[in-house]
């Protein structure tokens, strides 16, 4: 015997068969279907979403279910949808204006362009990023500021020096940026893991792991987690602060994407800092421009010196036109100017992503969706294995970050799905977060 939502399903097949329901027509209230087949509304919801996930009919939010035309935007045509990779949108770059600082940064600095710099950077972009991070809650003066080639450089440095604290191991979350376990591979350090999730991290095994097991720094991402888009409380940084200050530990945190956070009592984890026990690290690639390849490292005296002699032994200095074209490009107000718009932007996509949700059935993932930046989090039930829900989309081209990649040994028993959508168009937002949610139905129905 069919259920009632199955009858419901033939009876709007009928319509559609007897071309009483035409391509884009409104189909009858769930109100209406209820009352004609005296069941609850539930029922008939779930009659047009097994309809949906078919693609025979719509909706429209606050307006109805509508059949399908044969030109309708949802008929999946695109190239392909990359939802892996954490890259700026492509619209939002300043080629233009950083071009014109380019250009001014050869016309000042062509006397340094064809010989060695200085290796700490140039004095004048230090002094520049001195009063730019003062806006940011971030004090600190132009002689505690280092210029890398990307914050890749700064972190690669940072966890091959020596520290005060004479320990050797290096604590990350878990999962984290996943290129740090290889910089830790290749210095042979040994790498141990802390749970982070939605909830933050325990602060007991936090202690307990700074007792127990010589960490040197804790590598910490703050805000906007990758690869998981959360943040710490205010509180949570400062008892971290804490707890590294009791048991000799120093913190690493990078900031990378810091510049969009539209929360303006969200501050770094350096402001908290009175015991010199933070190591901030900015990077100018997500926000702002990824080939420009220039990073930021603000430190405490104790460890400048050992910082400018591994620096000096990777590169000598980083790139005086890249160096020159920031200066300019802060100095001149147009850095804030392209980081309001991108903070906007950014905002928009992530309350899209949100909207698009509502007419999914998200069943079989749990989601974290921050207020803003580039990353949304889905933690797949036992039923879908996250890296086959991975491989069956890339046969779609659709391209998604399985969790293993960014856990200790690549932890298979991870069963979650990285979403950046920073890059994307709002339609192909659209169209891939549909789509995966129709695979992770049918796997379930395979279930």
């Amino acid at each position: 015997m069919k259920r009632k939502y199955e009858t419901i399903i033939d009876y709007i097949e009928k319509l559609v068969s007897e071309n009483q329901l035409k391509q884009g027509d409104r189909l009858p209230s769930i109100r209406l279907l209820a009352s004609k087949y005296n069941c609850n509304k539930s029922t008939v919801i779930r009659a047009y979403k097994e309809l949906e996930m078919n693609h025979k009919i719509y909706s429209i939010p606050k307006s109805g279910y509508y059949l399908v035309e044969k030109n309708n935007s949802d008929n999946d045509e695109y190239d392909s949808i990359d939802f892996s990779s954490l890259m700026p949108e492509p619209k939002l770059l300043p080629y233009k204006e950083f071009n014109h600082c380019i250009n001014r940064s050869v016309e000042i600095y062509k006397n340094n362009l064809f010989s060695y710099s200085h290796t700490q950077g140039l004095e004048s972009l230090r002094k520049v990023l001195a009063n730019h991070f003062s806006e940011h809650q971030i004090f600190t003066t132009e002689e505690k500021i280092f210029i890398t080639s990307g914050s890749q450089q700064a972190l690669s440095i940072l966890l091959k020096m020596p520290f005060p604290n004479g320990k050797k191991n290096i604590l990350v979350e878990q999962p984290t940026y996943s290129l740090i376990h290889g910089l830790v591979e290749l210095n042979g350090d040994k790498l141990i893991g802390i749970g982070r999730d939605y909830n933050g991290i325990d602060f007991e095994q936090l202690e307990k792991i700074f007792i127990n097991e010589n960490i040197k720094i804790f590598y910490t991402i703050p805000r906007f987690h990758n690869p998981s888009g959360t943040s710490y409380t205010e509180n949570e940084k400062k008892r971290i602060i804490e707890l590294a200050e009791k048991h000799d530990v120093y913190i690493v945190e990078d900031d990378y994407l810091g510049d969009i956070d539209i929360n303006k009592k969200s501050l770094p984890m350096f402001y908290y800092d009175i015991s010199e026990r933070v190591v901030y690290v900015k990077s100018f690639s997500k926000a702002f421009m990824p080939g420009i390849r220039v990073g930021a490292v603000v430190l405490h005296e104790k460890l400048k010196k050992e910082f400018l002699k591994h620096k000096r032994h990777y590169d000598l200095h980083t790139s005086v036109l890249a160096q020159g074209g920031l200066e300019i490009f802060i100095n001149s107000g147009m850095y804030n100017n392209h980081i309001k718009k991108v903070q906007k932007k950014y905002k928009i996509k992530m309350d899209y992503f949100r909207r698009c949700l509502k007419d999914i059935d998200t069943e079989g993932a749990e989601i974290f969706i921050p207020k803003t930046g580039f990353l949304v989090w889905l933690k797949l039930d036992k039923t879908i294995n996250a890296n086959t829900l991975a491989r069956r989309l890339k046969e779609k081209d659709i391209y998604v970050a399985p969790a293993k990649r960014f856990f200790i040994g690549n932890n298979p028993n991870e069963n979650s799905l990285r979403i950046c959508i920073s890059k994307l168009s709002q339609e192909k937002i659209k169209i891939g977060i549909r789509i995966l949610f129709e695979e992770i139905y049918r796997m379930k129905k395979e279930h």
